[in-house]
């Protein structure tokens, strides 16, 4: 394809990236994505520098309640990272191609793997308010995909391959991990909708029946294009409510947000412990 300079998402994806090499000397080789209610994790960083997305030229501002909307350059122990404190959702109405541009600067950061993690609805029965799920594999029902259109090469491939959508060692390593805590960790299939809307009763028995553990309204567009530019993938559901029709009460945001806040030192835990596996795997 032809690329106009001021047009392509490749070079804005450079322009954002080199300015954020301007705010820091930090060279990370992992990115995080947190989801709604956990973004307590950013807290935890060794010398951070926060630049608030409104600062990153051509990055997505994010409307969500529990987003705060900063990336966070910092530490996990030795290991260097880039973290979003908050995502841009399909639903607040921006494009797949949108939502998904922080993972393109990644990729021009020099990002080897990313982190992703969500506030999701528990479908299997057996999960519970607080469970973390590490994920096997995804279902896409957002209707939409957003390596449609012209694809660009120098990001990656026409058609990239999804039989692996979920790093295979970094599900396991996670999964070790998990064992030591005192929290409920298991592996699951995630399926995405874009919402705002919670889905039906009749939605979610359609759901379980396709094979899905957990439902929710991100992560998957992120998916694809962190695969599309090379990046291993590694994401964790936390179960923050039962989906629609599981308990006998209405979906509210605040439960979620309360969730979140609830199981954070089980899932900060959990990600202090994961990272530096991470790393080491990519060297």
């Amino acid at each position: 394809m032809t690329h106009s300079p001021e047009q392509d998402d490749f070079t804005r994806a450079d322009k954002a990236a080199e300015f954020i090499r301007q705010k820091t000397a930090l060279q990370p080789k992992i990115a995080i994505v947190l989801g709604s209610g956990l973004g307590g994790f950013a807290d935890e960083l060794v010398d951070a520098t926060v630049i608030p997305y409104s600062q990153i030229p051509h990055f997505p501002l994010s409307s969500a309640q529990g987003h705060a909307g900063n990336l966070v350059m910092g530490k996990v122990g030795e290991v260097a990272v880039a973290v979003m404190q908050g995502r841009t959702h399909y639903y607040e109405g921006h494009s797949m191609q949108r939502i998904t541009f922080p993972i393109r600067v990644f990729s021009r950061l020099g990002i080897k793997a990313m982190l992703l993690t969500n506030a999701a609805g528990g479908i299997n029965l057996q999960l519970e308010q607080g469970s973390l799920v590490v994920l096997r594999d995804h279902i896409n029902l957002m209707g939409s995909n957003p390596l449609i259109g012209p694809n660009d090469d120098r990001f990656g491939a026409r058609f990239p391959d999804m039989s692996e959508a979920y790093a295979a060692d970094f599900r396991k390593l996670a999964l070790e991990e998990g064992k030591k805590l005192p929290i409920k960790v298991s592996d699951g299939v995630y399926v995405a909708v874009h919402g705002p809307s919670y889905e039906t009763p009749a939605e979610i028995r359609f759901i379980r029946t396709i094979g899905a553990d957990t439902v929710g309204m991100s992560t998957v567009p992120e998916t694809i294009v962190a695969r599309h530019c090379g990046m291993k993938v590694l994401a964790i559901s936390c179960v923050t409510n039962m989906a629609a029709g599981i308990l006998d009460q209405p979906l509210v945001h605040s439960e979620v947000l309360e969730t979140g806040e609830r199981v954070k030192h089980s899932f900060v835990a959990l990600l202090k412990a994961v990272i530096p596996r991470m790393a080491t795997s990519l060297q």
